[in-house]
């Protein structure tokens, strides 16, 4: 096996658990601007919300769609689901709007400071720190957020670089994003491991840039031939590095 000295590792839905953070965040959103009005089954709302998040995220690797369009828009269609509010939507966009984009900001702040991660989280980085990796986050997610979620969960100082979409002016998987990656680390492709959940944005976009690839199968996504390793379990990774 290469001797790998550097490992770029995504973030989100890997080491941080996002989705589990995110879930808590919803329950508090709901509250806070009291959606149980418009909502009498919470689930109806928060079904909406992860239809959208999950297709405008996709959108987004692919730079089909702006950040801005994002943020607004994974609330607009969950919202929208309330004949009244999509009525008031109609009758003053512009209002409409800036109401979606205050609870896109409110939810960032609820889930920013929450500490969660993925089991193992911590126990892969120090395992990896004692063995010598570099280590590199490279992530797509917004720049102000991920340095409060990296506060928030303790794992900051695990990484020589926090590479990030915005500061690289590119998605995982562009191959100008892994470009800027090798740049500011000062990694190389041969000696370059990456490590990630999602098949498409961290694995093939690793794979097409020349590295090998170990997909933390967290999703149960249909056996492939593109990671070079595939685990369950983040501490299986141990097993391999």
């Amino acid at each position: 096996m290469t001797k790998y000295l550097d490992c770029f590792i995504d973030f989100d839905d890997t080491l941080y658990d996002t989705h589990g953070n995110a879930v808590i965040a919803l329950e508090e959103l709901f509250q806070h601007f009291q959606l149980g009005q418009w909502f009498p089954d919470p689930q109806q709302f928060y079904d909406a919300y992860w239809d959208a998040n999950i297709d405008l995220w996709s959108r987004y690797s692919r730079g089909e769609i702006t950040r801005d369009y994002l943020i607004v828009e994974r609330f607009r269609r969950p919202i929208c689901m309330s004949e009244e509010l999509r009525v008031k939507s109609e009758e003053s966009p512009s209002e409409f709007r800036d109401y979606c984009l205050q609870v896109s900001d409110k939810f960032l702040d609820f889930c920013a400071d929450k500490p969660g991660v993925v089991d193992g989280a911590h126990e892969l980085m120090d395992y990896l720190r004692a063995k010598g990796y570099r280590l590199h986050m490279c992530s797509n997610g917004f720049h102000e957020v991920q340095y409060r979620k990296l506060a928030a969960c303790g794992l900051r100082d695990y990484f020589q670089t926090i590479i990030l979409s915005e500061d690289a002016g590119a998605n995982k998987p562009s191959p100008q994003y892994f470009d800027y990656a090798f740049r500011t680390s000062g990694a190389r492709r041969d000696t370059t491991l990456m490590i990630g959940d999602n098949l498409q944005t961290d694995i093939l976009g690793a794979r097409d840039a020349g590295l090998d690839a170990i997909l933390f199968n967290r999703w149960n996504v249909e056996p492939s031939d593109i990671p070079t390793h595939t685990v369950t379990a983040l501490r299986d990774i141990m097993n391999i590095l």
